[in-house]
C-alpha cells in the first residue's frame, strides 16, 4: 500500500532510483508497478483476451510468455485452448487456475516493480514449482517484493524480511537465516520436516 501510495507514510522516505516516492507522480509511479494478491479478477472473456487486459501486447507474444512460465502446454489442454471463455471471475476453473491466469497477467503487464501478495497460495506444490521456474528469467532486471508464508516461494530471494505480529524479526537471505537458528529457521523446520528442498 506504501510502495504504491494507496497511503502516504507519516514519517521517513520511500525512494525509487534516488527520488522520493512523493515526487513521481502517481500515475507514472502505478504505471511501473504490478501488484498480485491471492484474491484476483477475471473477466468474462476468453482467457487470451483476459491476458492481454491493459497492453498492447500480441497474442504470439502471449503465447511466448505462457511458454517460458511453462503454462502454455496446460492452456492448450483445455476445451478451447486461449479461446476457453471464463464465466462469473473464471468460476468454470479451479482456484489454483485462476490464480495461475491473473499471474502470468501480471507478468504480462511487464512491471519495473513486480509485489506478489501471496500470489501462489491457491496453486498446487507441482504449479507452483513450474511457475517459479519460469519466474527466475522473468524475474532479471526488476525489482520483486514477494510477500509469502510458503517459505519454498522466497527461498532465493537476495534479503528475506521476517515479520512476526507486525514486526520485523529478523532479516538476511535463506542460509544466514538458517545458520541463525531464529524465527525463520523454526519456521522452516516445520515446514520442510522429512522432506527434501
Amino acid at each position: 500500500n506504501l510502495i504504491d501510495r494507496f497511503y502516504d507514510i507519516d514519517s521517513g522516505n520511500i525512494f525509487l532510483d534516488n527520488i522520493d516516492i512523493r515526487d513521481i507522480k502517481l500515475k507514472s509511479l502505478r504505471k511501473q508497478i504490478a501488484i498480485m494478491q491471492q484474491e484476483n479478477y477475471l473477466f468474462s472473456t476468453s482467457i487470451m483476451r483476459n491476458l492481454q487486459y491493459g497492453t498492447n501486447i500480441t497474442e504470439r507474444e502471449v503465447i511466448k510468455i505462457c511458454k517460458k512460465l511453462k503454462v502454455h502446454d496446460w492452456i492448450m489442454g483445455l476445451e478451447n485452448a486461449y479461446d476457453t471463455k471464463l464465466n462469473g471471475n473464471g468460476k468454470n476453473l479451479s482456484d489454483g487456475e485462476r490464480q495461475v491466469l491473473c499471474y502470468i497477467r501480471t507478468i504480462i503487464s511487464n512491471p519495473k516493480i513486480l509485489i506478489l501478495d501471496e500470489a501462489t497460495s491457491s496453486v498446487d506444490t507441482r504449479t507452483e514449482v513450474l511457475i517459479q521456474k519460469g519466474m527466475e528469467k522473468l524475474m532479471e532486471g526488476r525489482t520483486s517484493f514477494v510477500i509469502a508464508h510458503r517459505l519454498s516461494t522466497i527461498r532465493d530471494a537476495n534479503t528475506i524480511i521476517v515479520m512476526k505480529d507486525g514486526d520485523i524479526v529478523e532479516i538476511g537471505n535463506h542460509d544466514e537465516l538458517l545458520e541463525k537458528g531464529g524465527f525463520y529457521a523454526s519456521l522452516y523446520q516445520s515446514q520442510f520436516e522429512g522432506s527434501e528442498i
